[in-house]
């Protein structure tokens, strides 16, 4: 479903819109990238403050523009590897600003376990994956791009996001629990995913 959700919305007619509104305004799409940082950063003291809507909209705003910098990119033909590892690098800085921000806001809240007990079992599950493909590319065990793009898994980073929003939205409306709930089901199906391709890597090994 994660899956169908963002190619809807990573559609090449959308992202040239996109690309074409936004490259009227001069900036390259690596500050473009690096912008991206400013509503986390605002995000993350918002939700240290205890202000959760505030949080879920600067972090979804952030979102926004990070799909701007690959849109403008691709208006400019300005694509670059540069770009691309920019934009990886900054995604990690903008993701762990999220945990720790849900960390504080949630702190003292207990499902089975303390919530900020869970939520650094998320960071490490979120970003395992992302390092078990770059480091079994960086040894030569999986190289092949081809199988790089198909090691995949369970959750990735926007259906971790997708989900995360989803529980702060729904506390929003209802009752903190449900942000717990989806907290916990992230982790869990996020280091099953580092699972799944440290599986894949010694498979393909």
């Amino acid at each position: 479903m994660g899956k169908v959700i963002k190619s809807y919305f990573d559609s090449e007619g959308l992202s040239i819109r996109l690309g074409m509104v936004f490259a009227k305004i001069g900036l390259s799409p690596n500050a473009w990238t690096i912008l991206a940082l400013v509503p986390a950063a605002l995000g993350l003291i918002y939700l240290f403050n205890g202000n959760l809507l505030y949080g879920l909209i600067l972090f979804i705003f952030s979102g926004l523009i990070d799909a701007i910098d690959g849109a403008v990119a691709r208006v400019t033909k300005s694509v670059s590897n540069l770009g691309a590892f920019l934009d990886g690098v900054i995604d990690r800085y903008v993701e762990a600003a999220l945990y720790l921000g849900l960390m504080a806001y949630l702190w003292g809240e207990t499902l089975i376990l303390p919530s900020q007990v869970w939520v650094l079992l998320l960071v490490y599950g979120a970003l395992m994956p992302t390092f078990i493909r770059a480091y079994s590319d960086h040894k030569g065990v999986v190289s092949d791009p081809e199988k790089l793009r198909k090691m995949g898994g369970l959750l990735e980073r926007f259906e971790r996001l997708l989900l995360i929003y989803l529980g702060m939205f729904l506390a929003l409306l209802f009752n903190e629990v449900y942000l717990m709930y989806l907290i916990v089901l992230v982790t869990i199906l996020a280091n099953l995913t580092a699972a799944q391709r440290i599986y894949y890597v010694i498979k393909e090994a």
